[in-house]
């Protein structure tokens, strides 16, 4: 079937698929630089565990180890990904050289992100931001919610230090930076005290939220996590958590779910019309979760086409959501992990904007579910794929991509 022929077999639905194609071009996707490295970043010992309920497996060889490597990887994942790519950071990232010697993470500043910056002006990205409370020896194992003032004072200026590098990198790149606050926090068996830590942890947040900055270039979100390795009885920033912290701060956060940090039978794509229902602005972290928050590659199905279904359901499409994707997996090559979830989670926008919204909400307002479960079950076959082909081609981005990923292997990452 060609382009034409699926364009007609959509029209006969109400849905125009020139309209769709111009809309998935402009949603702007948040491409998560951590991929590349296996969440290493470049501010501590590369040999030293991850910590923090963080874990990567896999050792699959070409494992960026420099910014430059990581630089030209993210540039290999540009040339095969169509639609509009933003960059996310964690703060383990920032660039040391000469001019700009180590400091901890409490002594951030905006030049330590210079050369990101560059490198995103270069390509006319955005760029999104996170603290990074892991992995370091000031982890207690606790960080913002630590009964250690000392060690909570260090969390609290790392947190505002990133509120001014979000502030600095929304201003350089004229887009606004989605800044995310999670903290891997808890105990591994059963606590003694589940409210204190708590008390302490929205305080710490308070606190952070007091550095002054633009909540129209700078977006701090608060997320969530049920459980985490070595955290497995107690998480501080639960749902509930989370979630009542953004409502009560409405006009200085928001709430961001990662649909790997809830318990394995509830979906964040029921969830978003929810948390719509009250807040303008949600953000979210898209992966694929096997049994707990295992951060496999995304793939196009049934929950990631689902939650994108949601998304244009509701509007969100229209500045309501932030979204970015949020995994990690060491066993691949990690080049075609970045691009073939990228182009999962595109493809699933598309699904979602070749749907006939109105009229299925309309049959099922009319109660009328007979109709409703055979329009939807129609459009299960529909020729989705030539739509899709016609977007690369239009994107000018390869319709076959794996033998370009084999070829950057056996040329660059073979030979780290």
């Amino acid at each position: 079937m060609s382009y034409f022929d699926a364009k007609t077999f959509y029209e006969n639905f109400g849905v125009d698929t020139d309209k769709a194609l111009d809309i998935l071009k402009n949603v702007s996707v948040s491409l998560h630089c951590w991929q590349g490295d296996d969440v290493r970043g470049f501010d501590t010992d590369p040999s030293k565990p991850l910590t923090g309920g963080i874990q990567t497996t896999g050792n699959y060889p070409g494992r960026a180890r420099t910014p430059e490597e990581l630089m030209a990887d993210i540039d290999e994942v540009l040339k095969l990904v169509p639609g509009k790519i933003k960059m996310n950071l964690h703060a383990s990232y920032a660039i040391f050289d000469e001019n700009n010697p180590w400091v901890d993470r409490d002594k951030l500043e905006p030049k330590h992100f210079k050369k990101w910056v560059e490198f995103c002006k270069e390509r006319e990205l955005g760029c999104d931001f996170n603290p990074t409370f892991f992995s370091h020896p000031k982890c207690d194992p606790l960080t913002l919610s630590s009964p250690n003032e000392e060690t909570r004072k260090f969390w609290i200026e790392h947190g505002k230090a990133c509120i001014r590098i979000s502030q600095y990198l929304a201003e350089e790149l004229g887009q606004p930076c989605v800044m995310n606050i999670w903290t891997g926090d808890g105990f591994k068996d059963i606590p003694a005290d589940r409210i204190g830590p708590r008390v302490r942890y929205r305080e710490a947040i308070d606190e952070i939220l007091s550095e002054p900055y633009d909540i129209k270039l700078v977006k701090p979100t608060i997320e969530s996590k049920v459980f985490g390795i070595g955290v497995e009885a107690y998480t501080v920033g639960s749902a509930e958590f989370a979630l009542a912290y953004a409502a009560m701060n409405m006009d200085k956060c928001i709430p961001l779910m990662d649909n790997g940090h809830y318990h394995p039978t509830e979906v964040v794509s029921d969830k978003i019309p929810a948390l719509l229902a009250f807040f303008p602005e949600i953000a979210l972290h898209i992966t694929r979760p096997i049994r707990w928050d295992s951060d496999h590659v995304v793939l196009f199905d049934d929950e990631t086409k689902e939650i994108c279904r949601e998304i244009v359901r509701c509007g969100g499409l229209e500045g309501k959501v932030n979204i970015a994707l949020d995994y990690f997996d060491a066993s691949i090559n990690r080049i075609s992990a970045w691009v073939t979830g990228v182009r999962n989670l595109q493809k699933s926008l598309l699904f979602a904007l070749l749907q006939p919204n109105g009229r299925l909400k309309q049959l099922q307002d009319a109660s009328d579910f007979t109709q409703l479960m055979v329009v939807q079950e129609e459009l299960k076959s529909a020729p989705f794929y030539d739509v899709w082909q016609e977007y690369l081609k239009r994107e000018n981005k390869p319709f076959e991509y794996y033998s370009e990923i084999k070829r950057y292997e056996e040329e660059v990452l073979s030979v780290r």
